[in-house]
Formats: C-alpha cells, structure tokens, sequence
C-alpha cells in the first residue's frame, strides 16, 4: 500500500490495477481518485491533459478497443464510479513479449479500483450492469486525426468477455482486424 493506493501489477508490463483506501465513518466516506506524487510510484509521470466521464445505459455493451498513435499516444486511469465493468487492456507495442496479449479487471463503484493503462495499449470495456459511470484520467488530449482502435471481437486477440456483446457503435463495429493492419 503506498498512500491511499495498493499497487497491484498485472500480467502485461506497466499495466496496474489500483485499489484506492477508502476513509470513512459513519457519515461516509473519502477516497482520492488521483495523487500524481502516490501514483508516480505506480508509474504515472505525465501531466493531466484531460479528464472524462461516460454514461453507458445497457448492460453487455461493449465501448472499445480505443488508442491514440503517436506522437499523440495516452496514458489512461480508468475507474468505475457506478455499475460494474470488465475494463480490458490490450498490449499493442510490437516489441513487448506480450504483443496482442489482452488483461481484464472488474471494476465497480463497490470496489475502490482502478486501471493504470501506460502508453501503447488499447482500452476498453464491457458493462456488467445497466446504467454504468466512468471516469478516465488521460495524459494527452484527444487528437481525432490520431485516433483508431481494434475489434473487441478480433480472433487474433480473442477477448473472452463475459457476456454476449449486446452493443456496439458503428465506428467500433468497423475497426480493422490485426491481420489486416499486419497485411498492411
């Protein structure tokens, strides 16, 4: 435990799942959400460029794989502050031992985690309830020209959600599968 945060490493390099320390009493409660000098020790030494919050209505959806190429690649602290969601992060650094190799959470508004994704990942998620809240920390801005994603469904990386995808947007429908960007 460093701080208020439990640092946790996963089986992909650099890739952290956080579990915050709530303080309490009987009025409620307090957690810190962000600590750049905690998290530092956890791997976080960008600036803050932006922070999200997304609503997800129905349960079994599907948000996701999202990345940003460089020069404007992220950094990303994903939580849950209502519902529950398997948060997945797929390795995508062509030189890393585990290229295309994918890691899943739970994350909750229950359970105080987080996901520390480094640059180099795709990121995304499927929600386990209805009505799920999230809320992401990102080290770059949102740069629409570098933007671009892989299939939730691709059979190269062969995510194993745990539901049936119920939806999806368009534009995360049509990603391209990793053989056809290796065929490129």
């Amino acid at each position: 435990m460093t701080g208020r945060f439990e640092i946790v490493d996963t089986p992909l390099a650099g890739l952290k799942l956080l579990h915050r320390r709530r303080m309490g009493d009987d009025r409620g409660w307090l957690e810190r959400l962000f600590c750049a000098d905690e998290l530092a020790s956890a791997g976080w030494v960008w600036p803050i460029a932006q922070i999200n919050r997304t609503l997800t209505v129905n349960k079994g959806t599907v948000r996701g794989m999202h990345f940003q190429h460089p020069p404007h690649e992220e950094a990303k602290l994903v939580t849950c502050l209502r519902g529950e969601v398997l948060d997945v992060a797929v390795d995508l650094r062509k030189n890393s031992p585990t290229y295309l190799g994918w890691h899943g959470e739970i994350l909750s508004g229950k359970n105080a985690a987080s996901l520390l994704i480094p640059p180099g990942f795709a990121h995304g998620f499927q929600t386990l309830t209805s009505d799920v809240e999230m809320f992401y920390v990102h080290s770059a801005p949102y740069a629409p020209q570098a933007e671009d994603g892989v299939r939730a469904d691709d059979p190269a990386i062969a995510i194993a959600w745990p539901l049936e995808i119920a939806e999806r947007s368009e534009r995360d429908r049509n990603f391209s599968l990793v053989e056809e960007r290796e065929a490129k």
